[in-house]
Order: C-alpha cells, then sequence, then structure tokens
C-alpha cells in the first residue's frame, strides 16, 4: 500500500479508469461525471504540468532537444509522439519525467472529492498501472472494444500511425490484466453508445450501493 494513499472513513469510492486509445475511455468517464462522480483527466493533467511555465515543459525540452522544439521555442507535441510511439526508451525516458509532477495534483483532486462528499471519484488514465496511480484505486475499469482501429481510422488517424499505437500499447493491457486478474471490471463499449451507457449505469448502481452501505 502506498504511503500518500488517502485513508479516510468517509471517503468516496476510488475507480481507475483505463483503455486502449479509442475505445471510449473519455466518453465513460463523462458519462460518470454526470452520475455524480468527481472525474480526474491524467492525461489532461500531464499536458498542465508540461506546459509553457511549468518544470515538466523545460525537463521534456532538455531530454529530446530540437527534434520536439517548435519555431516558438515551446514543446511540439505532435512530433514527441512520433518519437514516443516508436521509441519504448524514449517513452519511459517521457514518463520518468511526466509521472512524478502528475501525482502531487491527483492526490489533491482525490482529496477535493473527499471534501466535496462525491460518492466516487474517477481517475482517468491510459497510464493507470504504469504511473503508479492504480494502487490508489478501489477498483479499476477496463475500458476496451472489438472495433479500436476502425474507430481510430474513421476519427482521422492515418492508419499506420493507428497500427503503432495500437502495438506500442498492446503490452500494457495483457500486464493490466494479468495484475488484476478476476477483480478487473471490464467496460465494452463494442456496438451502440446506448448498450454501453446501460453498461455503465449498472456498474455505477453497484458502485453507489456500495459508497452508501459504508
Amino acid at each position: 500500500m502506498s504511503t500518500d494513499r488517502i485513508a479516510r472513513s468517509d471517503r468516496p469510492i476510488r475507480l481507475g479508469l483505463t483503455g486502449p486509445i479509442g475505445c471510449g475511455k473519455s466518453t465513460v468517464a463523462g458519462w460518470l461525471g454526470r452520475r455524480g462522480a468527481i472525474v480526474v483527466d491524467a492525461d489532461a493533467i500531464a499536458r498542465e504540468v508540461t506546459a509553457p511555465g511549468e518544470s515538466g515543459h523545460a525537463a521534456v525540452l532538455a531530454r529530446f532537444g530540437d527534434a520536439v522544439r517548435a519555431a516558438d521555442g515551446t514543446l511540439d507535441r505532435p512530433a514527441l509522439a512520433r518519437i514516443v510511439f516508436t521509441d519504448p526508451g524514449a517513452l519511459r525516458d517521457l514518463e520518468s519525467i511526466v509521472h512524478p509532477l502528475v501525482r502531487p495534483r491527483i492526490l489533491a483532486a482525490i482529496e477535493a472529492a473527499v471534501d466535496a462528499h462525491a460518492p466516487a471519484v474517477a481517475i482517468e488514465a491510459i497510464k493507470l498501472v504504469e504511473g503508479g496511480l492504480a494502487e490508489l484505486c478501489d477498483e479499476v475499469w477496463l475500458v476496451s472494444c472489438a472495433d479500436q482501429r476502425a474507430r481510430l481510422i474513421g476519427r482521422g488517424m492515418d492508419p499506420d500511425d493507428a497500427d503503432r499505437r495500437i502495438a506500442a500499447q498492446a503490452a500494457m493491457w495483457e500486464q493490466t490484466e494479468l495484475t488484476f486478474g478476476a477483480s478487473l471490471v471490464r467496460v465494452d463499449t463494442t456496438g451502440g453508445l446506448a448498450e454501453a451507457e446501460d453498461r455503465v449505469d449498472r456498474l455505477w448502481a453497484k458502485v453507489v450501493g456500495r459508497a452508501n452501505a459504508s
């Protein structure tokens, strides 16, 4: 158990929300938010900590140099993405910069959810396990779909880029499933939105029931 884990008897249930790109993780997070959960977007926080003027911005530029420096001197995020999705070592270096900066802000957001007496807080993060955030959660939801590639291409992503991203993340989801086993809550978004939202409704009812019983 992490030493910075928040342990209060009146705290909300903490859900870890993760899943492959293109499968609807943010959509599920939005549904949870409309039902009363406080949603914490780790990817948005990662962008905040690497924004101009933040220490993460300078650290990323120092590590990757001109290859990720835009004409105005700021971080060229698309260029950075092209590098880290084809170079596992570069991705590890980026994560070693970003994850330690993201974690304190996640903890602060969880504490704010406690103070707001929310029934649940959902931590949305593609690197939930690798970023050390899964250990803060009571349960982990894995959002998946059978039509991931088609969805990405339908959004305008180049097919080769879609294939690279899917391949780069494949081992991550295998490790997530191995880590949590039967305790992993699977949310399949294949098919229509109404059907997927109905699944989330049923899972949310269980979360609210546990919150009311605590």
